[in-house]
């Protein structure tokens, strides 16, 4: 399977954070957790998963220096290519995937600040995409879900048993997410997975039982509950 990290954002909410405390605005996946960028966790993850055979990391060349360093301390027996983002992840996955090597029939997509993801959901993903087209990998939501108008009165209450919390890795068919790209780019789409563009272009896309530790690293609270899940994984194998 072939994994594409899109890395080339700064993270604008994690960056004003920074800013009120005086420090200068980087890109997230520098950030280190428990001695570690966050970037250098995802890409551990992806190395411990047999499924994945070629990463493909998308960042803004200012960071190449970054991550050829984190690559040099990880050692991975795996080859990752770095590939020149674009303005939005959307343009970054659409440049990761025609980096792809030609015999490349799946990707899955995963991003960066995702970095409690487990080998076991990238294996999960990759043997799911053996019988379909499009998955990705999500969590049932628990909370009760208000749809509210611009004054923040509330219009609706969905049933939460239909409701789902979209999380990475996602996976699809290269040659059609390429087609989708395409249409998107054509028609001037602006989305924020690559799972809503397949929607799209009317196209099915699975659910894959995801991960209630794999959180996306926004914010600092976020950074700190990454801490405590992943002290917590190592005093369970201890």
């Amino acid at each position: 399977m072939y994994l594409l990290i899109p890395a080339a954002g700064l993270g604008k909410r994690m960056g004003s954070e920074l800013a009120k405390r005086g420090l200068r605005q980087r890109n997230k996946l520098l950030l280190t957790l428990l001695g570690k960028p966050l970037l250098a966790w995802t890409l551990l993850a992806a190395e411990s998963s047999p499924k994945i055979q070629w990463i493909g990391i998308m960042g803004q060349p200012q960071d190449f220096p970054a991550f050829e360093e984190i690559l040099g301390d990880l050692n991975l027996t795996k080859a990752v290519h770095l590939i020149v983002g674009g303005d939005t992840r959307q343009a970054s996955v659409f440049n990761g995937l025609k980096a792809l090597p030609s015999e490349a029939k799946s990707v899955l997509i995963h991003d960066g600040a995702r970095c409690l993801a487990t080998p076991a959901l990238f294996d999960r993903c990759a043997e799911t995409m053996k019988t379909c087209r499009g998955m990705i990998a999500a969590v049932p939501v628990k909370d009760t879900i208000k749809i509210v108008d611009r004054d923040r009165l509330i219009q609706d209450t969905p049933d939460r048993r239909y409701l789902w919390a979209a999380q990475t890795p996602q996976g699809f068919d290269v040659a059609l997410l390429k087609e989708c790209h395409q249409q998107g780019e054509k028609l001037g789409w602006e989305v924020t997975d690559d799972a809503a563009l397949f929607e799209k272009c009317q196209l099915p896309v699975q659910i894959v039982e995801g991960e209630e530790t794999n959180l996306k690293v926004t914010t600092p609270v976020d950074l700190a509950i990454a801490e405590f899940i992943l002290r917590q994984r190592f005093t369970e194998i201890t």
